[in-house]
């Protein structure tokens, strides 16, 4: 296996016209239909650096939805491997609508997603490092260490938030809901 890769070697991108059952009712991209976008391209790009058959996705880490994409526009969505761990992969999107009447090109979103690949046994397996090049690799690579913490910490949050919140259905609890005793 190679020791370390550039980001580039792992970047997917994604160009598609936004289709009129892809809007909400503002008329603009639904959220949910970005999500599908990013989470497709961010496994594309973890496959690609890890060169494995499977990789799932650990967490989405955060979208951030910058500025609408309407029907007029292209949606580009870029990813690639900004951070590494020993068995993650941290991705970076982002995401590029273009008004394809007017050539406006804006940042309409970004996100960072976490991936693990898996062997053929479905058990999770050593990553390569990467080696970052550019300006916005650079960066990226040097506030991933920041953020894998921040995932560290909230993976610890909703560990402990599991083992305090119910899975019995409302009907079963005998607590008031809706203002009503329910028992």
């Amino acid at each position: 296996m190679v020791d370390a890769k550039n980001p580039k070697e792992s970047l997917i991108v994604n160009t598609d016209q936004v289709m009129i059952n892809d809007l909400n009712n503002y008329n603009t991209l639904f959220g949910g239909v970005l999500m599908k976008k990013l989470d497709n391209n961010a496994t594309l790009s973890a496959r690609r650096h890890a060169r494995v058959k499977e990789c799932v996705t650990a967490s989405t880490d955060s979208i951030d939805f910058l500025h609408p994409i309407h029907q007029t526009d292209s949606v580009c969505v870029e990813s690639f491997v900004s951070y590494t761990g020993n068995k993650s992969m941290e991705i970076f999107c982002k995401v590029i609508a273009e008004d394809m009447l007017t050539g406006e090109r804006r940042i309409a979103a970004t996100a960072f997603l976490t991936f693990v690949a898996l062997d053929e046994n479905k058990k999770p397996i050593k990553v390569p490092e990467i080696i970052p090049e550019t300006e916005e690799e650079i960066f990226l690579y040097e506030s991933g260490k920041e953020r894998a913490e921040i995932r560290r910490q909230r993976r610890k949050h909703s560990k402990e938030l599991t083992e305090k919140i119910g899975i019995l259905k409302p009907w079963e609890r005998g607590e008031k809901i809706h203002d009503q005793e329910i028992s």
